[in-house]
């Protein structure tokens, strides 16, 4: 008689970190259409049960996922009314740090941004998944340009766009090539465009 083998659950506190962590490993390697909930119990080592305690749908967990993504990737905006121990960088680099990020060492294919990707894959405007990414594209464009009028640029708004637009594009590219590589030239043009925009002028002519 063969005696089968069920897959391991794991019993206690954690299973909501356990199923967000598969989740992000999941949809980063191969989608979210492409990840179904039963592969999502079994890398979470939680049972059915438990997954849809904590998520009823997968549209609930697609949300979360994005959620617990916002923090990490937006620019963060500094706050001069808490000091850190090391000196803050200057509005013009953390305007350029935003091209700074790094591949990790995977052998997994590059997947760029997680919120256009996720756009991609919902395509329905009215997804709750496609205007999480839609409402995220736009706090990053505004971040970019608050730094940008920190930083004293003549038209911040158009800066920032731009900025995000280039950003999306190089990801994109990234995605398309398996490869971090246009982040590098992306990053050339950033400088090229912040730099014009922080021009002094100097005073308008009487």
């Amino acid at each position: 008689m063969t005696e089968s083998h069920p897959v391991r659950r794991r019993r206690g506190r954690g299973a909501r970190e356990r199923i967000l962590k598969a989740a992000t490993e999941l949809f980063t390697a191969q989608g979210i259409n492409a990840t179904g909930m039963d592969q999502l119990s079994t890398v979470a080592e939680v049972s059915k049960r438990t997954l849809y305690a904590h998520f009823p749908s997968k549209d609930e967990l697609v949300g979360a996922y994005l959620q617990s993504l916002v923090d990490d990737l937006l620019p963060v905006l500094p706050s001069p009314a808490q000091p850190t121990p090391t000196p803050t960088p200057s509005p013009r680099d953390q305007l350029l740090a935003v091209f700074d990020w790094r591949r990790p060492e995977t052998t997994a294919p590059f997947r760029g941004c997680p919120f256009l990707n996720v756009s991609v894959e919902v395509s329905d405007p009215g997804h709750s998944a496609h205007q999480l990414a839609a409402a995220y594209k736009r706090e990053f464009a505004r971040r970019l340009t608050d730094i940008a009028r920190q930083a004293g640029a003549t038209d911040p708004e158009t800066l920032g766009e731009q900025l995000a637009l280039l950003f999306d594009g190089a990801a994109a590219r990234g995605t398309a090539l398996n490869s971090s590589h246009p982040r590098a030239y992306a990053r050339s043009i950033a400088e090229l465009l912040v730099d014009a925009a922080l021009v002094d002028v100097g005073p308008a002519s009487p």
